[in-house]
Parts: C-alpha cells; sequence; structure tokens
C-alpha cells in the first residue's frame, strides 16, 4: 500500500495543547519549519534556529524560547502517534561565549542575593504591603508570581500556614511562615487590580498587584529613597533566602532546599549560593606574617647546613639535636 505520508512539525503543532506564553514562542518556529516532517528535524537543526530567529539573544533564550518549545511539540506527537523522538544536546559553554562576544552582552551575570541589612532598608523606605511582600518571599523562597497571587482565602491564621501555586513542576502545597510573617499578612487589607488587557476588576489578592511584574516601577523607587541598590524579586526571595541559610548561618544544602522547595539541591548549591568572602582575604590565608622581630644572633644560633641538617635528621643509633664529633660549630 506504501508508505503513510510523514507528519509535519505544522501537524504536530494541531495535536499539542499549548499555554498562551507558548502558543507564542510556537508562531516564529512553525513558519520557519511547519513544512518539515518530524523525522528530518534533528536537535542540530533547532538549534540552528537561534541565530535566525532571535540573533541579538543568548544561548539560554534559545534553548528556553525555541529549542524546549519546539522539542515539546515533537515529543509530544511521538507519544500520541507514534512519530519519531527528538533529543537535543544543551549549548554548551563555548556556543555561549561565543554569542555573548557576537551581542558584545555577557548572559549569566553574576547575581546579587539581598541580606538582612538590604531587606531591612527596603522596608524602612517601604509601604507596608511591599515591607510584607519583600519580607516574605525572602523568608519562604516563593516566586514572585506565587507571592502576587496569593489571595485571603489562601491563608490558615491559626496553623502559621500559606497556601502557593503550583509553578515550575512542582505542586500547590502549603508552606509554613513565621508568626511575625503571618501577622503581616493578615494586617494587609485585600486589594482588586484591574486586569492590564481586558479593563476588569480581578479578585482580591493579599499583596495588590495583578500581574508578577507590576512591582518593578515601585521597588525601583523605594531602593533610590532607601539608597540601596535596587534588586528584583527573584535575587531578593530565592538567591538571598538560600544564601541566608547555607552560607551565612550554615544550614545544610539538603533542609535548605526542602524548604525553599527544590527537588534536588545540587540546583541551588550551584545557582543560588553565592559566595561573600573578599577574595583577597582568601589570598591573605597563604601568606605568613613576614614582620618579625630581629633575633640576637649568639654563636650556636649560626649552624651550618651539615650541621642543621645532622640534628634534625640524625644517622642510625644518633640522638637528635646532638652534635656529633667531625662537625664543627661555627664560632
Amino acid at each position: 500500500m506504501g508508505d503513510e505520508p510523514s507528519e509535519t512539525f505544522s501537524d504536530a503543532i494541531m495535536l499539542y495543547n499549548a499555554s498562551p506564553k507558548a502558543a507564542k514562542q510556537l508562531i516564529p518556529i512553525v513558519e520557519a519549519i511547519g513544512d518539515l516532517s518530524l523525522g528530518a528535524i534533528s536537535g542540530a537543526l533547532l538549534k540552528s534556529l537561534g541565530p535566525k530567529l532571535k540573533p541579538k539573544a543568548s544561548t539560554d533564550t534559545w534553548w528556553r524560547e525555541i529549542v524546549t518549545p519546539a522539542s515539546a511539540v515533537i515529543n509530544n506527537a511521538h507519544e500520541l502517534e507514534g512519530t519519531p523522538l527528538i533529543r537535543v544536546k544543551p549549548y554548551d559553554k563555548f556556543e555561549r561565549i561565543a554569542q555573548d562576544k557576537r551581542r558584545c552582552k555577557l548572559s549569566r551575570a553574576e547575581r546579587t542575593p539581598a541580606d538582612k541589612e538590604w531587606i531591612e532598608a527596603f522596608c524602612r523606605a517601604a509601604d507596608p504591603y511591599n515591607a510584607a511582600l519583600v519580607r516574605f518571599i525572602f523568608e519562604t523562597a516563593a516566586r514572585i508570581d506565587q507571592a502576587v497571587s496569593l489571595e485571603p482565602d489562601d491563608l490558615r491564621p491559626h496553623e502559621n500556614k500559606v497556601r502557593v501555586k503550583a509553578q515550575k513542576g512542582h505542586p500547590e502545597s502549603w508552606i509554613t511562615v513565621s508568626p511575625q510573617m503571618m501577622d503581616e499578612l493578615l494586617a494587609l487589607p485585600a486589594k482588586r487590580s484591574k486586569n492590564r488587557k481586558t479593563g476588569k476588576l480581578m479578585k482580591a489578592r493579599v499583596f495588590g498587584y495583578g500581574s508578577s511584574t507590576g512591582y518593578n516601577t515601585r521597588w525601583e523607587t523605594i531602593c533610590k529613597r532607601a539608597g540601596i541598590p535596587y534588586l528584583s524579586a527573584h535575587p531578593a526571595g530565592r538567591h538571598g533566602f538560600f544564601t541566608e541559610l547555607v552560607v551565612r548561618q550554615g544550614v545544610d544544602p539538603v533542609t535548605s532546599a526542602k524548604t525553599g522547595r527544590w527537588s534536588d539541591p545540587n540546583l541551588p548549591m550551584r545557582i543560588y549560593a553565592h559566595a561573600e568572602t573578599d577574595e583577597a582575604d582568601i589570598r591573605a590565608r597563604f601568606r605568613t606574617n613576614h614582620v618579625q622581630d630581629d633575633a640576637v644572633e649568639t654563636p650556636n644560633s649560626k649552624k651550618s647546613q651539615k650541621e642543621w641538617r645532622y640534628e634534625r635528621f640524625p644517622p642510625k643509633g644518633q640522638v637528635a639535636g646532638s652534635n656529633p664529633a667531625g662537625i664543627a660549630k661555627n664560632t
């Protein structure tokens, strides 16, 4: 009967239940490779789309916004229709460095985690809502979208528990907060924000923000007023949380990862733990004290190399520290 016609990437798109965000990412991809059969699409081909579709982006962006959604579409078709499976080798560090050089911008820049002093300075200059928000993400390692999505029904005051929604592969969960944190949350009258697209009022939320980006401008103003460097929610929250526990307070990484809802402690140790010891201080540990009091030389203090070696390592049968005959002392 002959071979059945191969399914194309466009066919696979129709089988995929994409979120609005993923659908937006897939539009330029399907325009580029929609007519190709799934068997003809390789990992190298998907990686090559990055320079074509987003020439000024980093390799991390290429992986997140091109390779990952395209691979998801292809592998979803594999599960449903038995079409070829695809596995893509990540961009290596040489590809990342080369792309950073082409776009004259460094990717994976070192983040500065928040500490208690930064948090307190921020809160002194902030209104009660933003002060409670920054304390909440610093104490719980909640992502900003989880924090701003909190509604009054997500609080259990008698148990000091807060419900955070599912995100990044983790299910919805109830997390424990300090009594002081719960008191701050309860003191905030819930606010209703408008949906920026529809203009309709949203459900009442604890912190009053309608989206995960609405805080940025306000935080920039607060940081400027407080005289501290601006930190976004991620370094202020998750980076600050893990560095505070592991680096500053010496809590073991496994416990810290569990309380911050990381499934693998190696991930936060690699990304979220920031060393805070000054490099010059580390180098100084290898140096000895060069300034010593001048010792008063005596005849016995001047010894030849041969004498010194004999006293430290005497022949068998001799006592260490004795001066054998035949080795004259310096006078």
